[in-house]
């Protein structure tokens, strides 16, 4: 199932916290590397769809049905299939502007039996907030930060809730971390680089986007502001000790390699020398074979309801 709306093309999602953000992304060439990024969250998502699923369930009112979801800025389409588990009533709708991530969408819920209640939504953002339709519960993983101006966002999506709706919205967390300080090559301490300079690439980012706008990102006040009733913040955590297995070792190993291309001109050439020997696929040293390789990050989301009339 596609509904398709044409609008000027904006940035709607992010999964990775480890790469370089950017407007410039590919987002049809990154499918892979979302989709595999997103399966090693799905312990954490799963549980904060659990935790959403709660928070529908103690409104004073008695359960809130939910009968439509939204997933904006879904990517492939993991967190979508998650949510149609979690909320086995609900039509779930996956929004994003990529067609490709979008199909990922479509063989990802066909091979989960879920063909029938996840749909798909093509639009651009934030010109197309208008052709989301209205829903019980929403969902946005690392989106809103690839829109000029959050707060008008979060309003935008605010709109879209039904009555006593809730509004779930992951941003930030923590930056993941996969190697001890000391690696045994280059200078210690390389994650904390590679982290100030992600930042860095950040802000130029955000300040190079559409209509962009400084907020302080204190997501519960930016929630209040947008007209709902703030519920809630929890953070869940993706450990995956080492040894790694493999799927997650093809991660890192293409984050890595995204992180070289992308941040080589911001670190020094002992750093650029450090990541080509951590992803020289054939060396002791590569991510690839390291037994000291971990994955260890945080997912945090903020929630927020909307007022019921009284």
């Amino acid at each position: 199932m596609e509904e398709t709306v044409h609008q000027p093309h904006a940035h709607t999602h992010d999964h990775t916290h480890t790469h370089s953000h950017g407007s410039d992304h590919d987002w049809e060439a990154l499918g892979d590397q979302l989709e595999r990024e997103a399966e090693l969250h799905i312990p954490a998502v799963t549980e904060a769809a659990h935790w959403l699923r709660d928070l529908l369930g103690l409104d004073g009112g008695g359960q809130t049905r939910v009968g439509r979801v939204l997933d904006v800025g879904s990517g492939p389409g993991v967190a979508a299939c998650l949510l149609a588990a979690a909320f086995p009533d609900a039509e779930v709708v996956a929004v994003d502007q990529a067609p490709g991530l979008l199909e990922r969408v479509r063989t990802r819920a066909a091979g989960l039996h879920l063909a029938d209640r996840v749909a798909t939504l093509r639009t651009d953002l934030p010109s197309g907030f208008d052709s989301l339709g209205s829903a019980d519960l929403i969902w946005s993983g690392n989106a809103i930060h690839h829109l000029g101006d959050q707060q008008a966002a979060l309003a935008a999506l605010a709109a879209s809730l039904r009555p006593g709706g809730l509004l779930a919205v992951a941003e930030r967390g923590l930056p993941p971390r996969f190697l001890p300080r000391d690696i045994g090559i280059g200078r210690p301490g390389l994650q904390a680089r590679l982290d100030a300079a992600n930042e860095e690439l950040f802000g130029t980012m955000r300040a190079q986007l559409p209509g962009s706008t400084e907020t302080v990102e204190d997501w519960p006040a930016m929630l209040a502001r947008a007209g709902l009733m703030p519920s809630g913040t929890r953070t869940f955590l993706t450990d995956l000790p080492a040894p790694l297995g493999r799927p997650a070792r093809e991660y890192l190993y293409a984050q890595l390699s995204r992180l070289r291309d992308r941040l080589g001109d911001r670190l020094d050439r002992e750093d650029r020398e450090t990541l080509d020997l951590l992803v020289d696929g054939d060396a002791r040293t590569g991510i690839r074979s390291r037994p000291d390789a971990f994955y260890l990050t945080a997912i945090t989301v903020h929630t927020a309801r909307a007022p019921r009339p009284a």
